[in-house]
């Protein structure tokens, strides 16, 4: 009897800082993986670009490695997911493919006045009831815009028809098709201040507000659906791209938040949460974003999300520019030494403040240093700072009426047990670890695998989730509310500096 055949899924993890390549096998554990890192540009204060080349360049060669290593264990790739940072803005020539200018990444700044002109002209109620997403530079709109209009040539190009948006996955799908289809999913469009979640469509009063031309656009699907078939040249022979999700959606999934209530947080460059609101869209009430958590079979699945735009970040900030550490995994033993943190705190506004506070002009600072701050000080304040930010957001949702009693964390943040026990002291809920950390890729092959059929239903990818480590708060956690108050003043002074 001929040995069956094993399928894998080839999942493309484009991110800020790196793109990734994972295959994940049909019972979702990991076949082989490859990673490359790519430079970050900043022209500007605020300012946070990304050559699109190093984009594409990157992720095809990781995919190609972790392609052929799969293949050469015996493991058939059937289909393609992808997964990226999303709000990343790229404008591209139709004829030739080549962008018109360099990626705005979604860390940017540099559309704050516009965003603030609309704001006055009274259109931040619009946006936000059409899109779920507060009117900032974070979001891609704007950054359609700037380009448009300071890319010699771009704008009359746009009118013509001769120009395409997309965000990192669309531009991704562009190029391994050749540039056969243009496409996006729904939560990688529900991120662009353009698409109206209540209808699942282009909103052409959005594109007025922002002066986008509709033929700039791609067209939006399920995540799990028909992206087009990858050129042979690339692969060796086609393969069909059937998943898209944008990253935190994607790392959602891969968590198998499927219900109503279920949260997870995402500790990468950023943090994020999301939390899975069913059917219903929420308006949140406390400035966090109503969004697309996935969309099968043309029904959508709503979500309230809270973001940080610095969290992993902050220790490659440590590690490059200030050279406190020489490897961001030292962290745990140098917070673990220290009995506290020494009154020093760091609020990570390199790129203004997201929620709640949704405060761009915000720029990062320390305090409460004393001439013995050092090295250790340094690290404890940053690690604490995500668990600070945190707890905001957990108690925007609170006043949401949402109260998680437990979360699902990811991302590379999360190897530090240190982190998620003060994480959970600070939180007071419950913490999970997955035993598979790479859910964002995780999560884009599982949705190309309810395409491809491998898969049957959400149930079957239920059944695959399984807890590495978990934690309480501990009992003698005494200080939480003087910390607390401490990093809320903190916040307060950086941002009466900022502005």
């Amino acid at each position: 009897m001929a040995e069956r055949l094993i399928q894998g899924i080839l999942s493309i993890d484009q991110g800020t800082t790196s793109s990734r390549a994972i295959v994940f096998s049909e019972d979702g554990h990991i076949v082989c993986s490859s990673q490359q890192e790519f430079p970050q540009h900043y022209p500007a204060e605020g300012w946070v670009e990304h050559d699109p080349e190093d984009i594409w360049q990157t992720t095809l060669t990781t995919a190609q490695k972790a392609f052929q290593e799969a293949e050469a264990q015996g493991v058939k790739v059937v289909a393609i997911g992808i997964t990226n940072q999303r709000e990343t803005t790229l404008v591209w020539d139709r004829e030739t493919g080549k962008c018109v200018h360099n990626a705005i990444v979604w860390q940017d700044r540099r559309t704050t006045d516009f965003c603030v002109d609309l704001q006055k002209s009274g259109a931040e109620g619009i946006i936000t009831e059409k899109t779920g997403l507060l009117l900032d530079p974070y979001f891609s709109a704007s950054k359609i815009t700037w380009i448009l209009d300071n890319t010699s040539g771009a704008r009359s190009s746009a009118d013509q028809g001769n120009l395409a948006f997309g965000t990192v996955d669309s531009f991704l799908i562009w190029r391994l098709t050749g540039g056969k289809v243009h496409a996006t999913d729904t939560t990688n469009a529900s991120r662009t201040s353009l698409f109206n979640i209540n209808t699942l469509e282009w909103d052409s009063e959005l594109l007025d507000i922002f002066k986008v031309p509709a033929s700039l656009l791609p067209d939006v699907k399920d995540c799990a659906d028909d992206y087009g078939m990858t050129s042979s040249d690339i692969f060796g022979r086609e393969i069909p791209i059937y998943g898209v999700a944008g990253d935190q959606q994607a790392a959602a999934f891969g968590q198998c938040c499927f219900n109503e209530g279920d949260v997870k947080s995402t500790y990468g460059t950023g943090c994020f949460v999301l939390l899975n609101t069913g059917e219903t869209r929420i308006k949140s009430q406390n400035r966090l974003l109503s969004t697309v958590a996935y969309t099968l079979n043309g029904k959508a699945t709503y979500a309230l999300e809270g973001s940080i735009f610095i969290a992993g970040a902050a220790m490659q900030w440590l590690r490059d520019e200030l050279k406190v550490i020489d490897d961001a995994a030292k962290s745990e033993q140098i917070a673990r030494s220290m009995d506290g943190n020494n009154g020093v705190y760091l609020v990570p506004a390199f790129t203004g403040l997201g929620a709640p506070y949704w405060d761009p002009n915000a720029r990062a600072a320390i305090f409460g240093m004393t001439r013995g701050s050092g090295q250790e000080e340094f690290v404890r304040a940053a690690l604490e700072s995500v668990c600070y930010q945190t707890f905001d957001l957990f108690e925007a949702m609170a006043k949401d009426g949402l109260r998680p009693a437990s979360v699902r964390v990811d991302g590379g943040m999360v190897a530090n047990n240190w982190l998620l026990q003060f994480l959970a002291n600070i939180l007071g809920i419950t913490i999970n670890r997955p035993t598979i950390l790479e859910t964002t890729a995780l999560g884009a092959a599982r949705l190309a695998g309810l395409k491809a059929g491998i898969w049957p239903d959400l149930g079957s990818l239920a059944d695959q989730w399984q807890s590495d480590f978990s934690c309480d708060a501990e009992a003698d956690f005494t200080h939480k509310d003087q910390l607390i108050k401490k990093w809320h003043k903190a916040v307060q002074c950086t941002r009466e500096f900022g502005n």
